[in-house]
């Protein structure tokens, strides 16, 4: 994503090297380490650029570069910064000037034009969302499946009717909104995965809620808010709320179980390392729309997935399709959390 040696400044001392060179204070630049929607970058041989994400009078996103030194606005870290934050524009703010965020060419592979339509297809749907009150969900859903109909490429959505996929070819299923964000309870989300030969080969999941955003295509890594993602060992599980009036099954070797309600982004969570793994093994399972982006997301960062009888998943293009399965950082570790799970045997079974 973009130049390898212009990356974000996450350590105090990164942050620090940055804003001097910038020749701002180390406090003026420190909420981009945890504020999504700023972006300080930086590299070894003394540029540096702090960019913001805001709206723009008409519906859409801009990249804003507020400071700079030895970066032009044409970098390729500030391109695919814009990218990411899906934004249309890029505008300096000292000069005003601005200049459109240029689509990937048309023969790019299908994955990385998937990755681009998608995370435009994320800043839509927030303003879809804002605007639509009761009808939050169809507009949010009408949003995405316009900005992804330049791919031709079959959309399996939550919010619509399943398109019919012809065997072999790839397809991408779509969650506009997982979770509810009229409730006040964080974090609801939008999901997006591109699916091929039954397994999710690239993925975008946006936390629409606090401005997070995982990528990730398989074979070349997974990254959150621009920094490369990778799953670690520990002892967090996070499961999904359990059935009404049921109880939630917690594995023996968990030591912490966290709940979010939004499978997408705990799949992400796994993939960055904020978890060490996540089951569904008591409930009735995910739907595709809920797992496909997390899980491509998942995958890409060398994670693992299995289902509940030990195997690898498949996805089908069906609405009423569902899947039991765990996953965790290594395939490993997730066959030990299927042996740990209550009422199963050393089998998993």
């Amino acid at each position: 994503m973009g130049d390898p040696g212009l990356r974000p400044a996450v350590t105090a001392r990164e942050l620090r090297a940055a804003a001097e060179r910038l020749s701002l204070p180390a406090a003026g630049v420190a909420p981009a380490r945890v504020e999504p929607r700023l972006r300080l970058l930086a590299d070894d041989e003394g540029a540096a650029v702090l960019l913001r994400r805001q709206w723009v009078g008409d519906g859409t996103a801009e990249a804003v570069v507020l400071h700079r030194a030895g970066v032009p606005l044409e970098h390729p870290a500030v391109v695919a910064t814009a990218v990411a934050w899906g934004c249309d524009t890029i505008r300096h703010a000292p000069t005003g000037r601005s200049f459109p965020v240029p689509p990937p060419p048309d023969d790019a592979p299908l994955a990385h034009r998937f990755r681009h339509l998608a995370a435009r297809a994320a800043t839509r749907v927030e303003v879809a969302v804002a605007l639509a009150g009761d009808d939050a969900d169809a507009a949010a859903h009408a949003a995405a499946v316009e900005v992804f109909a330049p791919l031709g490429v079959p959309v399996l959505s939550e919010e619509g009717p399943d398109e019919p996929v012809a065997e072999g070819l790839p397809w991408i299923v779509l969650d506009p909104v997982d979770g509810n964000p009229f409730a006040g309870l964080p974090p609801w989300a939008f999901s997006a995965g591109l699916v091929s030969g039954g397994r999710p080969v690239a993925g975008l999941v946006a936390d629409l809620s606090s401005g997070r955003r995982w990528e990730g295509i398989a074979g070349e890594g997974a990254r959150r808010d621009g920094v490369a993602a990778s799953p670690r060992s520990g002892g967090t599980v996070i499961v999904p709320s359990a059935p009404r009036g049921e109880r939630i099954d917690v594995p023996g070797n968990a030591d912490r179980v966290r709940v979010t309600g939004c499978t997408a982004i705990d799949l992400c969570l796994v993939a960055d390392g904020s978890a060490a793994a996540w089951h569904d093994l008591d409930r009735g399972g995910s739907r595709v729309h809920d797992l496909a982006g997390g899980l491509a997301v998942l995958l890409a960062a060398g994670g693992a997935a299995v289902t509940v009888d030990g195997g690898p998943i498949i996805l089908e293009a069906r609405s009423d399709a569902r899947l039991r399965f765990v996953a965790a950082g290594t395939e490993r570790a997730a066959r030990e959390l299927l042996r740990s799970a209550p009422g199963r045997g050393a089998d998993g079974r």
